[in-house]
C-alpha cells in the first residue's frame, strides 16, 4: 500500500519534515517514491508547501495519508477543494440544462 506520510530532516532539536509518498513497508526516513511538500513546525510563516496537483493525483490513484497528513492537508484546504471539485463533478454530470428543461416545462402546460 502506498502512504504519504512526513520524513523528517533538519537539524537536531529543530524539525524540518518532507510530505513524501513511499511504500507503507519502507522505514519513516527510508525508501520514498516522490516529495510533494515540506513542512516546518517551528516556522511561523511558509511553514506548509505542498505541491495541490501531485498530492490530488496520488490521492486519486489511491494512496493512504497519515493522520498527521491528513490534518495537514486539510490545513492546506487541499482536501477542502478536491471534496469540492468531486462534488461539482457529481452534481453536473446529474444537472439538466435549463434550455431542455424550459422545453419540457411549455409542452408539459399545453
Amino acid at each position: 500500500m502506498v502512504r504519504i506520510r512526513l520524513r523528517r530532516v533538519g537539524r537536531k532539536k529543530a524539525p524540518v519534515y518532507r510530505i513524501v509518498i513511499a511504500d507503507s513497508q519502507s522505514p519513516r526516513d527510508g525508501k520514498f517514491i516522490e516529495v510533494i511538500g515540506q513542512y516546518a513546525p517551528r516556522q511561523a510563516e511558509n511553514s506548509l508547501n505542498v505541491n495541490e496537483d501531485r498530492a490530488n493525483y496520488w490521492l486519486g490513484v489511491g494512496a493512504q495519508p497519515s493522520d498527521t497528513v491528513r490534518s495537514l492537508l486539510r490545513k492546506a484546504g487541499v482536501l477542502k477543494r478536491r471534496h469540492e471539485a468531486r462534488l461539482a463533478a457529481k452534481l453536473q454530470g446529474s444537472a439538466v440544462p435549463l434550455s431542455e428543461r424550459a422545453e419540457g416545462d411549455e409542452a408539459g402546460a399545453q
